[in-house]
């Protein structure tokens, strides 16, 4: 009898731990970004870093902020922002496919930023000093 209650309760504490899993693994909606936002958060990530232009993803889930001769790049990646900095030669090399510009950022967790491109917002940014937003 005393093994069948060690059982039920181990049982209980088996499924309460998957619950708590479950429920911790809901991904929170997060706002898409806008000029201010993406400004903001830029300035978060990278302090010493004067951003000169900026832009800003199609669908908001992504921005690169110009500063000097680097690329700043900010994305979503799962429910939180990825902040990772590139070359900006090679940001402006990046190709776009299906719709999505490829930054190769070389982190091992996170080895390209995928970033939504459209007519009014496209990849290179075209003029300088503008701020671009779909």
């Amino acid at each position: 009898m005393t093994e069948l209650i060690i059982l039920g309760a181990s049982f209980v504490a088996v499924a309460a731990m998957v619950a708590v899993a479950a429920w911790a693994r809901i991904a929170r909606p997060i706002a898409a970004l806008d000029a201010a936002s993406a400004r903001e958060l830029l300035h978060a990530e990278f302090p010493d870093h004067a951003i000169d232009d900026l832009w800003i993803a199609a669908d908001g889930f992504g921005a690169i902020g110009r500063a000097g001769a680097e690329a700043l790049v900010v994305y979503r990646l799962g429910d939180s922002w990825v902040a990772r900095s590139l070359p900006w030669d090679r940001a402006l090399a990046a190709p776009v496919r299906s719709g999505r510009v490829h930054l190769p950022i070389g982190d091992i967790a996170a080895p390209v930023a995928r970033l939504a491109v459209s007519g009014i917002n496209p990849w290179p940014p075209q003029a300088a000093h503008a701020v671009r937003a779909a």
